[in-house]
């Protein structure tokens, strides 16, 4: 027992030391403090409404009305039963945020270095390696949380796939669901699609060794255990699964129905994402080159100037103030790549690329080939519409993927196969098996290569490159072409001077290993003075983009929208009614959604036919559709560039009773036919619905009333007196998955109208209408995620006890 508990104590000590770095790294946190997260900020403005019901009730509402008139909160931190998967994630991240997505970059990426059979401290020397890497840290530093905790599972996921090729079965099926589970918890889709396309990779590799060796029956066996650990996965997140792709359906990612746009031309209709949508983001070829020297193209579209700035100059030689000067300096880009914004450049690291090309001569085998396809592979995809013909053969023939965009953001496959080749390459450098001969001529190769790329850019950069960006022509309108041509001298002086700080890291790192290799050393220090190398080569890149002065009291967060005198205004009004907000860009800011009951929002996938009364009406300056909605509040920018509340008179209220019909025979006559319409007494229904819309027993009643009495988010009761049926019409999104009516606790049907809204015929009489939203998803997704969890369990217990059996009868 003491042997076992000896062998742990290793990595313990390098869990307690990850620990120690990430708080180390995000140290204000120790004093209280978060980091400001643009991204998060606008989430916790959507999902104010769903934390303050949950707060108030102790329930939870998978319905809000603070966001584009109302939605579902599957995607705005919704809690299900039974999704344990979840509090096993939460577990893990027990250090305060943004250190609990460091601490698992970490623990991940160790544990695949372990499954790899890497000596513990060139584990704990690669989970640095890829914790650190630049774009991991920057995604943090703007909000991308969901994004960061699938990377940070990524490490794990390729653990169980390796262990159970290895034939490790039943540990590997357990960690394979763990990890898989942990993974799809995370929520970004776009992340676990970019890891399908590595595991694909990785299956090839195998296939292909497996074939060569007469092991198929193997191989195949172990991708049964690995599609059973898939379904437990799958079952554990059945809930989150399942209510995502039914709001999918419904929003811009899903299929329109509308053939023409908002100016009548028609509609190219796709089952994916629009092309240039998808492409918006492509890294440039010549951007690549920013893996390794930080600042090849300039850094981030927000880059500080050299502080022997050749522009800074020219301004002063222009007559500015050093304070007009710095001004102006922070709306100049050094950046000259043609990405529309780069918060920071995509850095893995000179050391790490330098060793990645090392293990090129030293290791050899199935992680080679697929590491090197996978890296591949992913740096062509992320070049978008600059590899036009692979992009469009991926979007048009491969499944699922139009329907992500940003293409560069693949590149987190790079992120993460180059630090396993790197460290994996690092183990073969100090094998005693590997011939000294072999390895000198390895680091002389690798040295020549990297080292000699940088004396190349060193030398000849002006020769090679134009430092030209595709915005300098209306740089040049506005300031003239003396002052491109300084620009542009400034962004060669930070080429040149990470150039030469690659270089020298480089070399450093050739230095040492050097050192070992004629035995001057030995293997412990040298893993040390990498350690020192990566850290310094890696934070100081960091630290150019995420620093201390990132961080702010919690409260900011927490409340990330100042209250202001217009909000003070609209909420003495206790009524139910919406806000538009024109005072922002209402569908891309979910500040409005913090106070109110908002028609717009921030989300990556809104609402589509929100969307698309937003497209053709909204955003074109015709604003009558508002009244539909209930918009009871428009805010303005005031003369003093304040924000002020106007009232809107015209809003239809609630609900209210139509006394014409306009029968529409498809989505295009639905919306065309809301242009100038008085919605207040007349409704457009889809000939869909007519069979459900008895229109022969409406009959107009002057005095018949209809009068909300009760809502929550989940549940809204209406008193309706009529002397006769009617038809109302209710300002409030159709979204038939979910919304139940009733009339007088009798379930009830309801249609669509107005291309958004709910409709019903009310009874003569007096009738209680109740709506409320009980989504089938939940309960069906609960059920599957309870078994799975148990399934999961049952075999974790199996495997101890049969592991246990094992070392008894040894």
């Amino acid at each position: 027992m003491k042997k076992y508990l000896g062998a742990f104590v290793p990595h313990l000590i390098c869990m307690l030391l990850f620990v120690i770095v990430s708080l180390a790294y995000f140290s204000p946190v120790l004093s209280g403090k978060t980091i400001f997260q643009s991204d998060i900020a606008q989430h916790n403005g959507m999902a104010k409404e769903l934390r303050d019901f949950r707060a108030a009730t102790g329930e939870e509402t998978y319905w809000t009305d603070s966001a584009f008139g109302g939605m579902p909160t599957y995607q705005l931190g919704a809690q299900y039963p039974h999704n344990y998967i979840k509090k096993l994630d939460a577990t893990l991240r027990f250090l305060p945020r943004p250190a609990d997505y460091l601490f698992l970059y970490f623990i991940g990426m160790y544990i695949l270095f372990l499954v790899l059979k890497l000596d513990y401290k060139l584990a704990f020397l690669g989970a640095l390696a890829f914790g650190f890497s630049t774009y991991l840290i920057i995604i943090l530093g703007v909000g991308h949380n969901a994004k960061a905790h699938a990377i940070a599972y990524m490490p794990l996921v390729l653990s169980g796939i390796i262990l159970t090729f290895r034939g490790k079965f039943l540990w590997g099926m357990v960690l394979t669901a763990i990890a898989m589970g942990l993974e799809l918890s995370a929520n970004h889709f776009q992340m676990t699609y970019y890891l399908l396309l590595l595991v694909v990779c990785v299956g090839i590799a195998y296939l292909v060794d497996a074939f060569k060796k007469n092991l198929l029956p193997h191989y195949f066996k172990a991708i049964g255990v690995m599609v059973i650990a898939v379904l437990i996965a799958l079952g554990l997140n059945a809930t989150n699964l399942m209510a995502t792709k039914e709001y999918a359906d419904t929003s811009t990612r899903g299929e329109s129905e509308l053939t023409i746009n908002p100016d009548g031309t028609p509609k190219v209709k796709t089952e994916g994402l629009d092309y240039d949508y998808i492409t918006t983001y492509s890294y440039g070829q010549l951007e690549t080159l920013n893996l390794f020297i930080p600042r090849f193209l300039g850094g981030g579209s927000s880059e500080e100037f050299p502080e022997d700035s050749a522009t800074e100059n020219v301004l002063l030689q222009m007559g500015a103030t050093p304070q007009q000067a710095v001004e102006t300096l922070g709306q100049i880009p050094l950046y000259w790549g043609d990405q529309p914004i780069v918060a920071a450049p995509a850095y893995i690291g000179a050391v790490i690329i330098f060793l990645a090309v090392l293990a090129l001569f030293l290791v050899r085998g199935r992680l080679k080939w697929w590491g090197l396809s996978a890296f591949l592979l992913s740096l062509f995809l992320s070049w978008g519409r600059n590899l036009e013909f692979l992009t469009e053969i991926f979007i048009d023939y491969v499944p699922l993927y139009n329907k992500f965009r940003a293409v560069s953001s693949i590149q987190v496959i790079i992120e993460l196969v180059l630090p396993i080749l790197a460290i994996v390459g690092l183990q073969q450098f100090f094998n005693e098996f590997v011939s000294e001969e072999k390895r000198k001529k390895a680091l002389m190769y690798a040295t020549g290569i990297v080292g000699g790329f940088c004396v190349l850019v060193i030398l000849f950069k002006s020769t090679l490159f134009d430092f030209v960006s595709p915005y300098d022509g209306d740089i040049i309108e506005a300031m003239g072409a003396p002052f491109i041509d300084a620009v542009r001298e400034d962004r060669m002086a930070v080429m040149q001077s990470d150039s030469i700080r690659s270089l020298i890291l480089v070399l450093l790192t050739a230095g040492a290993l050097w050192v070992y290799s004629i035995k001057k050393i030995k293997m412990l220090p040298a893993v040390g003075v990498l350690i020192v190398i990566i850290l310094f080569d890696l934070v100081g890149v960091d630290k150019r983009y995420v620093t201390n002065d990132d961080f702010v009291n919690k409260r900011v967060m927490e409340q990330p929208f100042p209250r202001n005198p217009s909000d003070d205004q609209i909420l003495k009004d206790k009524g139910r009614y919406r806000v538009y907000d024109a005072a922002n860009n209402a569908f891309n800011s979910a500040q409005t959604s913090y106070y109110h009951s908002s028609l717009g929002g921030y989300h990556a996938a809104k609402p589509g036919r929100m969307q698309d009364l937003a497209d053709f009406y909204i955003n074109q300056g015709d604003i009558g559709v508002l009244n539909m909605m209930n918009v009871r509040y428009i805010t303005l920018r005031g003369k003093n560039g304040g924000i002020v509340a106007q009232r809107n008179p015209y809003a239809n209220g609630n609900a209210w009773f139509v006394e014409n019909v306009i029968i529409a025979q498809d989505a295009n006559q639905e919306i065309l036919q809301l242009d100038s319409l008085d919605t207040k007494k007349t409704v457009v229904i889809n000939a869909s619905f007519t069979d459900e819309l008895p229109l022969d027993n409406i009959q107009r009643d002057s005095t018949a009333t209809i009068e909300l009495v009760k809502n929550t988010p989940n549940h809204l009761v209406y008193e309706a007196a009529t002397k006769s049926p009617q038809l109302a019409v209710f300002s409030e999104v159709y979204y038939p998955k979910g919304w139940n009516a009733y009339i007088d606790g009798e379930k009830a049907t309801y249609i669509r109208a107005d291309y958004l809204l709910r409709a019903m015929t009310v009874p003569e009489g007096f009738s209680k209408i109740e709506f409320k939203f009980e989504p089938l998803v939940i309960k069906t997704g609960s059920a599957i995620a309870l078994g799975s969890s148990i399934v999961l369990l049952l075999l974790v217990l199996g495997v101890i006890g049969f592991r246990m059996k094992k070392k008894g009868e040894a």
